[in-house]
């Protein structure tokens, strides 16, 4: 079977599957065993504006690390204005596959310099702390880390209370103190930080490492939590539906190659047709079953393009940049070790329109379930809704 587009019946029926699991999610009987856990993140309500001061922000979701100060000030125009000033660190490798310690000690490690570089190590800050793992919540400072994803394997921190962890090692290195208020998932941070500019925002979109998304949910359908009245945010942790096998028809060989060779088979199988970490080996899968057939040049491919992970995510997004010349995608196939042709251009680029189209419909497919549920749910004919969106791929790729 070759990447043909998905019919709208099919995304329509991967929409009604997934609304089936996230109300599996929600439910006391049915939570454990649904692939969609509907996280609650003891986010009750966007903010109103009164939030105003110096914040230390914290943002870990994939192999950079970033810290940010914010200070938040009252505008006459706007009624508030938001000011940022950040530092970029890049998890060492041992550190992602080490010990919770060692993680958690580089993070603080990180937090420390950037405190020396603004010379504001003197003072104890409310610090929020975006991490985008999937996270049993039991109030809105103390998670619990269900599982890694995105290539984390950090041992001693599954089961553990992430926030604890981090104040843990704040105290072993003893040079700052900090003030952790609280930590939400990075769907969350994306919906509260885009309400600031628009406030129909109730739903937040993650594309880039890993893909997921956070609505504003109805409290009286959040069984896990008490209380009926209001709204809560949801972390959905999408990227695992198919786990029950809702998928199968859809997933191609490329797909189970892909998840066969990652260091999570059978998991995050919906994130795995969609997201950064996997959208360009996908494309390397299909194009190496191209030389396989002789499709593709002249049926030979490079030790590099046979090595996982050499056709890195970004290429899929410069290769559709391509201006129409090939210029790009032929210094991009020479770095891979191959001299294409001017037909071998056409057909990788092809091959990752392919890709990078159905991860769309895809995603699409997911959000239409979201927001469908969340019309249901207030009995509207029609729901006026803003999506909050953040991450590489979606920032990145041309369309």
């Amino acid at each position: 079977m070759c990447f043909s587009r998905l019919k709208k019946e099919q995304l329509k029926e991967v929409m009604k599957r997934m609304m089936r699991e996230m109300d599996r999610g929600l439910r006391v009987e049915t939570h454990q065993e649904s692939s969609v856990k509907m996280l609650p993140t003891y986010v009750y309500s966007t903010p109103e504006g009164s939030e105003v001061g110096d914040f230390l922000a914290l943002d870990l979701g994939g192999t950079n690390f970033r810290v940010m100060l914010v200070k938040v000030g009252e505008d006459e125009e706007r009624g508030w204005k938001v000011e940022t000033k950040h530092q970029m660190y890049s998890i060492p490798e041992d550190a992602m596959t080490g010990t919770a310690e060692m993680l958690f000690d580089y993070i603080a490690e990180c937090i420390s310099d950037f405190l020396d570089r603004h010379h504001i190590k003197h003072r104890k800050l409310p610090l929020g702390f975006t991490f985008s793992f999937p996270v049993r919540h039991e109030d809105i400072d103390k998670g619990i880390l269900l599982n890694w994803t995105k290539g984390f394997k950090a041992s001693g921190a599954e089961g553990n209370n992430v926030v604890g962890l981090l104040r843990d090692a704040i105290k072993r290195r003893g040079d700052f103190e900090m003030d952790v208020v609280a930590m939400v998932n990075d769907t969350v941070a994306t919906m509260i930080s885009c309400y600031y500019e628009d406030r129909s925002c109730e739903v937040g979109m993650i594309v880039g490492t890993g893909c997921n998304a956070c609505y504003m949910e109805e409290m009286r359908t959040v069984e896990l939590v008490e209380g009926e009245e209001g709204r809560m945010c949801v972390n959905t942790e999408w990227g695992a539906f198919g786990a029950n096998g809702e998928l199968e028809e859809f997933r191609l060989e490329y797909d189970r190659v892909v998840d066969e060779t990652s260091l999570n088979p059978g998991q995050q199988l919906y994130e795995k047709l969609i997201s950064g970490k996997y959208m360009g080996e996908l494309v390397r899968v299909v194009l190496l079953k191209l030389v396989n057939e002789e499709l593709l040049f002249n049926g030979e491919a490079s030790d590099l393009l046979k090595t996982r992970g050499s056709f890195e995510t970004r290429y899929v997004s410069q290769i559709e940049s391509d201006s129409g010349d090939r210029k790009q995608i032929y210094n991009i196939l020479s770095t891979l070790g191959v001299l294409p042709s001017e037909m071998d251009c056409d057909i990788v680029r092809l091959a990752c329109e392919s890709v990078s189209t159905r991860a769309a419909h895809m995603c699409g497919a997911g959000l239409a379930a979201v927001i469908n549920r969340m019309r249901e749910r207030r009995s509207q004919e029609v729901l006026k809704i803003t999506v909050g969106v953040d991450g590489s791929v979606y920032k990145l790729h041309p369309w």
